[in-house]
């Protein structure tokens, strides 16, 4: 992430307001721009140059130019660790691998194997993209990623069995409405066992807590009107910028600051993947009773997997900027050691993973 990089000048946290929902969907839409993927190892180096650049006062003032550095090395680099997070791990990349697993479970006649090969799949895909972008203040061991994994792949893996095995029992339904159930059902085990995988990802944190640190400027990282109203927004976002101190020291690790941390990312989890389990398949069931699926009941797959493509896309901004990335909460919510301790307005942040 680009407040990784070296230098004494702050560079502003988005060229969007982060104090509201649509402009931080804004801000994540670019964080997760597939064609972030398409930038080499060059590229991100000289994004992070030109960063650099500003940061010590070599370039005035941010330009389109440096606004798409920054775009580049946030969408690449780990907040915390400032490494690249392995490409088919990032967010950028999220509904391109999901789709790959995606692909695999809608595949007709699966069977219980089947499901269940393509469960473990999803679920190794989950917990690499849960790990990659966690908060990694708590080193989590490999012998917890073991347990959570074979934790997540045993619950997805009955959800998904359960389900393939009840739809055909329910007789009383009309034939389409059990076909719409039973495309329903890979996405009901991907959104339950996916907020579940989060949990047991990152309960490490929940147990041994994460790094909190006194609030900087408001303005800084919510897009809060500062002292110099006449700015322009471009011109205002750099003026906070400047007032941000160096980085502060941790005050501490928080439980409780963890809890929220994590229980927000497998919300968020959960309503990207709520539309994407109904819209297509509702979509589909519509399109097969046309003339041309009628004709063509080969292009049934490919525009199912359309139809997934479009909405994850779509979703995914949507579902992620429900909640800042970087979290601020007042002090006095957290344990007690942290009372009286806040930054600006007595608030705390954290960074919530993504």
């Amino acid at each position: 992430m680009s407040a990784s990089l070296p230098g004494s000048r702050a560079l502003p946290d988005s060229q969007y307001d982060l104090s509201t929902y649509w402009g931080r969907v804004r801000h994540t839409a670019g964080i997760t721009d597939p064609r972030t993927l398409l930038v080499g190892s060059a590229g991100l180096e000289q994004a992070k140059k030109l960063l650099i650049a500003y940061k010590q006062g070599q370039i005035p003032s941010m330009t389109p130019e440096l606004w798409k550095a920054k775009k580049v090395v946030d969408s690449t680099l780990h907040p915390d660790t400032g490494e690249p997070v392995f490409l088919p791990f990032r967010m950028s990349c999220f509904v391109l691998s999901n789709l790959v697993v995606t692909a695999g479970m809608l595949t007709p006649g699966l069977g219980n194997r089947g499901t269940i090969a393509w469960q473990v799949a999803n679920q190794s895909l989950n917990v690499a993209i849960n790990y990659s972008n966690s908060n990694k203040s708590t080193p989590l061991s490999w012998s917890k990623i073991a347990q959570s994994y074979f934790l997540a792949v045993t619950a997805s893996c009955s959800v998904a069995v359960g389900l393939n095995s009840l739809v055909p029992r329910l007789k009383s339904l009309t034939p389409s409405t059990r076909l719409l159930l039973t495309r329903l059902v890979p996405f009901a085990a991907v959104a339950s066992a996916g907020a579940l995988n989060v949990f047991l990802m990152r309960g490490e944190e929940m147990r041994t807590g994460i790094d909190v640190f006194p609030a900087a400027s408001k303005a800084k990282h919510e897009g809060v009107p500062s002292p110099t109203p006449a700015l322009e927004k471009p011109q205002r976002a750099e003026f906070e910028a400047e007032e941000k101190a160096a980085a502060s020291e941790s005050l501490g690790k928080s439980r409780k600051a963890a809890t929220l941390a994590v229980a927000e990312t497998a919300a968020s989890r959960v309503f990207n993947s709520s539309p994407i389990m109904v819209i297509p398949a509702v979509v589909l069931v519509r399109l097969q009773s046309t003339n041309w699926l009628k004709k063509n009941p080969r292009m049934t797959t490919p525009v199912n997997l359309g139809l997934i493509l479009l909405t994850s896309y779509a979703a995914l901004p949507l579902a992620l900027a429900a909640f800042p990335q970087r979290q601020r909460v007042r002090a006095e919510s957290l344990e007690e050691e942290f009372h009286g301790r806040g930054g600006e307005g007595g608030l705390v942040e954290f960074n919530r993973g993504i």
